[in-house]
């Protein structure tokens, strides 16, 4: 994978330029809003990771710029600006995703990689696979061995993004966005208690499990057989 970084901050750019190159991502680094509209113009990236507060052009504009260019690369905005509207003003923008700071660097690290993978693959998909748990986005049915499984609509969006993110680490702050659209107090044990009752719903009188908790991380679903 390799990704630009558009990022002021010199000393936070080195950093994260550096980790993600020890985790095996190439990573450009741009320090300004012109610099890196023009890195992300005449360069391929899988994935653009660009901060909100930038000199010569701000973040925002450059994504409203690169989406006119009809460069559709994934943006994922950071930002100390955390609030709801801050974070709606930006997915609007053109952002794919949006992570406030202070944030870690693991999370960063999962969210660029979901964000490299679903460049690979189009959102028309219809029907997700994780070994014989099958899930068709258009009929709203889920099968396990070929056996129907009722789910409540929440439970079947929360399966939905898993699916979606199968093999990878789903954070519990990506579960807040993209499942529950930051509509309940995140210190709750929402998410728990609906991991608990999805679990027990497609891996019930089944062999083999499906869904991993990881620790101090989130959620998985892979298959392992």
């Amino acid at each position: 994978m390799k990704i630009l970084v558009i990022e002021d901050d010199l000393e936070a750019a080195a950093y994260m330029t550096k980790a993600f190159r020890e985790a095996g991502i190439v990573a450009d680094h741009a320090s300004d809003g012109e610099s890196g509209l023009f890195m992300g113009s005449e360069n391929t990236y899988d994935v653009m990771v660009v901060d909100r507060m930038l000199p010569r052009r701000d973040g925002l504009s450059v994504i409203s710029e690169l989406r006119k260019r009809g460069i559709d690369t994934p943006v994922l905005i950071l930002s100390a600006l955390g609030q709801v509207d801050d974070r709606v003003t930006g997915l609007r923008a053109g952002g794919d995703d949006y992570l406030p700071k202070p944030y870690a660097f693991s999370e960063l690290l999962a969210r660029v990689e979901v964000l490299g993978r679903r460049k690979g693959k189009p959102e028309q998909d219809m029907v997700y696979r994780v070994g014989d748990l099958e899930l068709d986005r258009l009929s709203h049915e889920v099968k396990r061995a070929g056996r129907e499984i009722l789910l409540q609509p929440r439970e079947f969006r929360l399966l939905e993004y898993l699916m979606k993110n199968a093999g990878q680490v789903v954070t519990r702050t990506m579960l807040l966005e993209h499942v529950w659209d930051y509509h309940f107090d995140p210190q709750t044990n929402v998410i728990d208690v609906h991991v608990s009752r999805l679990r027990s719903k497609i891996e019930k009188d089944f062999d083999r499990p499906l869904l991993k908790t990881v620790r101090g991380a989130g959620y998985m679903i892979k298959d392992e057989g």
